[in-house]
């Protein structure tokens, strides 16, 4: 008799990556700094996971700073947020291939608010699929 084939030898179609709510996940800063709270380091942890589950996703990890300094600092700041969770992604074993980074600096606020609260949510991280 011959062996039965085994149902995991039969070629799948690609499969849509498993959905994640990447908005949800983004990261927060405190102000004019760019090191991950442990909160952040979890979320990071959560995306990590999941790409290693759907190795055919890029993201890319925008930085984002609030209004306070030039619009030249808050790009720097922005580009130092989003390379701090890029390389946290990295030792967490995504291929830095998959990752990009851009900075928005002040310019795309979460809150345009000009309060302290609204000023906290704008020094973030968001994450976004790259098609």
């Amino acid at each position: 008799a011959k062996p039965e084939a085994k149902p995991e030898a039969v070629a799948r179609p690609e499969e849509k990556p498993t959905p994640i709510d990447l908005a949800g996940l983004r990261i927060q800063f405190a102000f004019d700094d760019y090191n991950l709270s442990s909160k952040a380091k979890e979320n990071l942890e959560k995306i990590a996971s999941w790409m290693s589950r759907n190795p055919s996703v890029k993201i890319q990890v925008e930085g984002h700073a609030c209004e306070i300094g030039t619009n030249e600092y808050n790009l720097a700041l922005g580009e130092r947020r989003a390379n701090s969770a890029k390389k946290y992604l990295e030792g967490l074993g995504v291929s830095s291939a998959r990752i990009s980074t851009i900075s928005y600096g002040e310019e795309r606020p979460l809150d345009p608010g000009h309060t302290e609260e609204s000023r906290s949510k704008n020094r973030r991280d968001e994450f976004v699929k790259m098609k």
